[in-house]
C-alpha cells in the first residue's frame, strides 16, 4: 500500500527530472518544518508575504507518495518547495507565472513544472487564516429547464468568483429526485417537481469561494421566477426560469443541505451517483483543456458549440493523471513531436469531457474545432474554436477526435 514512508532513504530528492532546480541552497533554520511561520507569526509585508501548503505526489517510478511544502509568494508569482520528509529545498524560489492565488485550496490540484501536486493541507497558521476562513463549497445544479443556457450560466458562476471544482451531466431517476426533494415531500406541487426533475438532463457542479452557499444563492434570486425579475433583474432565476418550478437552477441554503445534497451527486464513498447521459451512438468526443478552463473560457466554448447547433449530450469533469493521458494519446506517440507536452497540458488540471452529436458528427465537429495550431486556425478558419480560444499548438483549447472509427472509443 502506498503511502508518505518512503522505503528508498529519499535519495531521489530534488534529483527527479521534471524540475531544474536542485539542493543547491543551504537548510535554513527550522521551526518544526522547514522555512515554517510559526503560530504566532504577524502577517508579512506584501513584498515577503507568502503561502504555505502541504502537497503530496504520486512518484509512479517508486510507487510512493512524496510530501512537500509549497510556498507561493503573491508579490512576484514565484514558488519554493521543501521536502518534508528531508528536511531540505527541493525547488529553490522561482517565477511561475502558471500558478494562481485561487488556485489554492485544499484538495485541488496543481501542476508545478510539469508535476501534479494534491494541496492536502495549510502548511501554517497564517495561511489556513487568510485562504480558509470563509472558503465553502456547495451545489450548483442547473434544472432541465436551463440545460440548454449552461455556457451562459457558468460564464456568471465564473464571473461572480466561483471555482467550478466538479461538474457532469446526468438524469436523475424518480427515487434520485424524491431524495433530493424530500423537504417537499408533503407540498401539493410535490408530484409536479419530481416530474418536472426526471424529465430531462440536469448539470450538477461542486462550486467553491468564500461564503459560497449565501453568494450563490444571491447570484440565483427569489426562487419564483416572476418574483426574481421584479426584485433581483439580474439574477440567474430572472433571466433563464419561467415559475416556481421551472426556475432554472437551484442551491441549497445551510450546510447542512450542501453536504446533503453534493453526497447525493458527488458520494464521498466511491459510488458514482446519478447515470451520466452518454448516448455512445451517432457521436463524437470533445474535451475542454485545462488551460482553457482555469482562465474561465469554460462557458463561452459550451455556448460557441451550441451555437453552431452541435448537441452536448454527456459532459463531465476530470482530472487525469499522466498514466491515462499516455493511453489516451497514444496514437499520437512518435508521430506528433509535442507529444509530451501534450499530455503535461492534458493532467495539468481539469478538464471537461463531453460527447457531441449530430449527423456525421466527427467530421463536421472536427471542422469546426480547426486547424491543430491556432495561428493557422486563424488565418484559415477564423471562426473555429480553436482560433477563438486557442493560444498555442499545446493550449489550442479543445481535443477533439480525429478519425471517424475513433469517436465512440474516445467517448466511452
Amino acid at each position: 500500500m502506498v503511502n508518505e514512508e518512503e522505503t528508498r532513504d529519499g535519495r531521489r530528492g530534488g534529483e527527479e527530472k521534471g524540475f531544474r532546480f536542485r539542493n543547491a541552497v543551504p537548510k535554513r533554520e527550522e521551526t518544526g518544518s522547514v522555512g515554517r511561520l510559526t503560530s504566532n507569526s504577524t502577517k508579512p509585508t506584501n513584498h515577503s508575504e507568502r503561502f504555505v501548503f502541504i502537497a503530496e505526489w504520486y512518484d509512479p517510478n517508486a510507487s510512493l507518495l512524496r510530501r512537500y511544502e509549497l510556498l507561493y509568494y503573491p508579490g512576484d508569482g514565484s514558488v519554493e518547495m521543501h521536502d518534508v520528509k528531508n528536511h531540505r529545498t527541493f525547488l529553490k524560489r522561482t517565477r511561475y507565472d502558471d500558478l494562481r492565488l485561487e488556485d489554492l485550496f485544499i484538495g485541488n490540484k496543481v501542476n508545478i513544472f510539469s508535476r501534479q501536486l494534491v494541496l492536502i493541507d495549510y502548511g501554517d497558521p497564517y495561511t489556513a487564516r487568510q485562504l480558509g476562513s470563509r472558503k465553502e463549497k456547495t451545489l450548483a445544479l442547473i434544472k432541465p429547464d436551463a440545460v440548454s443556457k449552461v455556457g451562459e450560466i457558468i460564464e456568471i458562476i465564473n464571473k461572480a468568483g466561483f471555482t467550478i471544482t466538479k461538474l457532469k451531466m446526468m438524469t436523475l431517476s424518480r427515487k434520485e429526485a424524491a431524495d433530493f426533494h424530500a423537504d417537499h415531500q408533503s407540498r401539493p406541487f410535490f408530484n409536479e417537481l419530481i416530474q418536472f426533475s426526471t424529465s430531462g438532463p440536469v448539470v450538477a457542479m461542486e462550486i467553491l469561494r468564500d461564503n459560497a452557499i449565501c453568494e450563490w444563492k444571491r447570484l440565483l434570486g427569489p426562487a419564483n421566477s416572476e418574483l426574481a425579475r421584479t426584485d433581483a433583474p439580474g439574477s440567474i432565476r430572472a433571466l433563464f426560469g419561467t415559475d416556481g418550478i421551472r426556475n432554472a437552477a437551484h442551491g441549497p441554503d445551510s450546510f447542512a443541505s450542501a453536504a446533503r445534497e453534493m453526497e447525493l451527486f458527488f458520494p464521498s464513498s466511491g459510488g458514482c451517483g446519478p447515470a451520466n447521459t452518454a448516448k455512445f451512438t451517432n457521436c463524437t468526443c470533445c474535451i475542454i483543456k485545462p488551460h482553457a478552463v482555469s482562465e474561465g473560457l469554460l462557458g463561452k466554448i459550451l455556448m460557441a458549440i451550441r451555437d453552431a447547433c452541435f448537441e452536448i449530450s454527456a459532459m463531465q469533469m476530470f482530472n487525469m493523471d499522466r498514466v491515462n493521458v499516455e493511453e489516451f494519446y497514444e496514437v499520437y506517440k512518435g508521430v506528433v513531436s509535442e507529444y509530451n507536452e501534450m499530455v503535461t497540458e492534458m493532467y495539468s488540471g481539469s478538464c471537461v469531457a463531453m460527447e457531441i452529436q449530430q449527423n456525421n458528427p466527427t467530421k463536421t465537429f472536427r471542422e469546426f474545432c480547426g486547424p491543430a495550431d491556432p495561428e493557422i486556425a486563424r488565418h484559415l478558419r477564423p471562426g473555429t474554436l480553436r482560433a477563438t480560444f486557442g493560444k498555442t499548438k499545446i493550449q489550442n483549447a479543445v481535443h477533439c477526435t480525429d478519425l471517424p472509427e475513433d469517436g465512440l472509443l474516445e467517448v466511452r
